[in-house]
């Protein structure tokens, strides 16, 4: 169970979880919005990034940082491998999840919990710019000068168990993901942000192997 917890921490997740958000604003019109986003996430097959992965804990003054390498390839392709301050992989391929620390390797099939099959999803969805229209979540979108903030609540009572809210930080020029922040129920945070950005390289399946 620890490790389904875990990749909903890495999938998602900087702002505080309210209403409003400082130095936003509400989009006048968030159905355009979706559209243009969506005919660029369709453009999207391929990305390659760094990311940095800061864990706000309401019972520890000081974030945990954690940095590493992030990969994805249409359709349901994702690696993330985390290098700072400890080794951590993870493989989603379709169906099937690969995880593997310094200690212990683990290969799951999300078909065999529906909860694991939702956080599988939305991860995927964040990552193709699709959760906006997936209808697992109410979502509201706001702007600033340079960057969107569509805030997506989740509709399904198991998933509110596990977030409050999800926010995707999406900038205005590409409309590609900058960030995705993970806010939990107990006021516990998660933020991914993506940084060094490369859209549609080349990236070889071996990648994504699971043995």
């Amino acid at each position: 169970m620890r490790s389904i917890f875990l990749l909903g921490y890495i999938l998602m997740s900087s702002l505080v979880a309210n209403a409003q958000y400082s130095g936003y604003k509400p989009v006048a019109d968030a159905a355009a919005f979706k559209v243009q986003f969506a005919e660029a996430s369709k453009k999207t097959n391929a990305i390659k990034s760094d990311f940095v992965q800061e864990k706000n804990l309401s019972l520890l003054a000081e974030k945990i940082t954690s940095k590493g390498k992030f990969w994805f390839k249409k359709d349901n392709l994702v690696r993330m491998e985390y290098t700072q301050p400890f080794q951590y992989l993870m493989i989603l391929n379709g169906t099937n999840v690969y995880v593997k620390d310094s200690q212990k390797e683990n290969k799951v099939s999300v078909k065999s919990n529906k909860l694991f099959q939702q956080i599988n999803k939305i991860m995927v969805d964040c990552v193709k710019g699709e959760a906006l229209q997936s209808g697992d979540f109410t979502v509201k979108v706001f702007e600033n000068s340079s960057t969107y903030l569509a805030e997506l609540i989740p509709v399904d009572k198991n998933m509110k168990k596990l977030f409050k809210n999800i926010n995707m930080i999406i900038e205005k020029k590409s409309f590609g993901v900058t960030a995705i922040e993970m806010h939990e129920p107990s006021g516990d945070n998660t933020v991914i942000n993506f940084v060094n950005r490369e859209l549609n390289t080349n990236l070889p399946d071996a990648l994504f192997t699971i043995h």
